[in-house]
This record gives C-alpha cells, structure tokens and sequence, in this order.
C-alpha cells in the first residue's frame, strides 16, 4: 500500500507539490499547492494510489463512490474501479453541488466520498449531503491528500498523505504582505 513519503515523492516526482502563493478553493492563501492532476495523469499512477485509498475501504461493501468534480472524477473512478463500485461524480450547477448526467444514488446504497486533495472539507460535506439527501449511506470518506480537515468522527475518513500545511486568510497572508503574485489554479470558481 503506498501512503506517507511514498506519495509525497510522486507528487513532486511529476511537478504537483507546487510552491508559491496560491489561491485554494476554500478561499485561503497558501505557500504550497498541489496539482494532483499532474500526477493523475497517467493512468497506472492513478491506478496505484486510488487502489491504495480503496484498500482502507474494503470492509465497507460500497456501491458507489463519488467525488466532487473536477478534483475527484479520477479518484472516484479508480477507487470505484477497485472496489467493484459504480463511480460518478458531483457537479456545481447554481453554486450548489447536484447529480447531472443521469447520475444517481439509490435510497439505501453505500457510499464513499472522495477527493484528491482535502484542505477545509467544504466540497467533501456538501457532497456527504447530497449523498444523503438522495437516500444514500455515507459509509466513508477517502483523500489522496490531506491538509488539515476536519469531518464527523461517526464517518470512517482515510487518506494516503497527511500535510500541515499552514493556510492563511487572504487579510492576514505574509505572501500578500510581500507582494508575491497570487495564483489560482484550482478548479472552483471562487468570487473575490
């Protein structure tokens, strides 16, 4: 099972572990970003790390794994691809995440939420609700990458690389203070 160093290593192997000052989804500065779709890219590395996500979820008899779009598309497939699952992904129509495409989850089915990068948890707990509110049971909760979340303890949360990775609020940012060039290369449409 790869985790820890071993997918901090592919991270920056490929270009993903990013440093600067960036603008996440959430609204927050940071000095550090990752790119998960540099590394996503190639499809046997996706293979690996979500096969390893899913190896903490194999207990579960999940029917279906989710993930917010954009971030989670891949994660959802290849994790779902290894628990035998069916994947589909959660899109923001009207600021609000919502089942399009024909998606759906059954009243009862098992589900497993999950990202490739988790800094707040924002978008993993308006997905936890949408799933809920179709009737589904939220059964875990899965991360390549985590940077500092905080989820329900009454749903199982794992995921393959832990970051304390310092963020600020845009008011209080030493990167803004030195006039370092924000970037934005999230996929969240933020308004500022």
């Amino acid at each position: 099972m790869l985790e820890g160093d071993g997918v901090l290593s592919l991270y920056k192997k490929y270009g993903a572990f990013m440093e600067g000052h960036f603008l996440l989804s959430s609204g927050l500065h940071s000095r550090y970003y990752l790119q998960s779709a540099l590394v996503l890219q190639y499809p046997s590395v996706a293979e690996m790390l979500c096969s390893s996500l899913a190896e903490n979820f194999l207990d579960k008899e999940v029917d279906v794994v989710i993930g917010p779009a954009i971030g989670g598309i891949i994660v959802a497939h290849e994790v779902a691809r290894r628990l035998n699952a069916k994947a589909i992904f959660a899109e923001r129509e009207h600021g609000v995440f919502t089942l399009r495409r024909g998606f759906s989850i059954s009243k009862g089915e098992k589900v497993l939420v999950v990202e490739d990068v988790v800094t707040t948890g924002g978008s993993v707990k308006e997905v936890i609700k949408l799933a809920g509110g179709c009737g589904g049971e939220v059964v875990g909760i899965g991360a390549l990458v985590d940077r500092s979340a905080d989820f329900s303890p009454s749903i199982p949360y794992a995921y393959l690389l832990k970051l304390n990775i310092e963020n600020y609020e845009p008011e209080d940012c030493p990167l803004c203070k030195k006039n370092i060039t924000l970037v934005k290369p999230g996929s969240k449409n933020l308004r500022r």
